[in-house]
């Protein structure tokens, strides 16, 4: 996967535990795989996609407790990812609801976060939200 060295503060990976591995599987690999993500591994709990040197996890852990996510408690809110373009972003949103996505704060799409910050903010069904930022210069 090209130059593989490692580079302090880089992120190495991000796992999230789900609660159904197969719907995580679908809406995760989906959006993953739009985002330029390939498919990096697979194990009977778990599947993971890598972009550069990140990869980014979903396991149905054996040591997951009972509960939803919910991501206003403590603990991870959203994770966050750049788009190239305001076009590849709206296709995007458009084409979420076939994949377990939700657009959420759809009346302030798509300026939910500032008049200057085009993005999409999505929730799946285990409730866990992405923020979609459009352009190279937003931030």
């Amino acid at each position: 996967m090209g130059d593989a060295r490692a580079v302090t503060g880089v992120l190495h990976h991000v796992e999230l535990w789900v609660p159904d591995l197969e719907r995580a599987d679908a809406e995760w690999g989906w959006l993953l795989g739009e985002l330029g993500y390939v498919r990096y591994q697979e194990w009977a709990a778990g599947r993971s996609w890598r972009l550069g040197t990140a990869y980014i996890v979903v396991e149905r852990s054996p040591d997951l407790i009972p509960g939803v996510h919910e991501r206003r408690r403590p603990g991870l809110n959203h994770l966050a990812f750049h788009v190239a373009s305001r076009e590849e972003l709206d296709t995007l949103v458009a084409r979420s609801p076939l994949h377990g996505w939700t657009l959420m704060f759809p009346t302030l799409h798509p300026y939910a976060g500032g008049e200057q910050h085009y993005a999409a903010y999505l929730e799946n069904g285990d409730g866990f939200e992405v923020e979609l930022v459009a352009g190279p210069d937003q931030t």
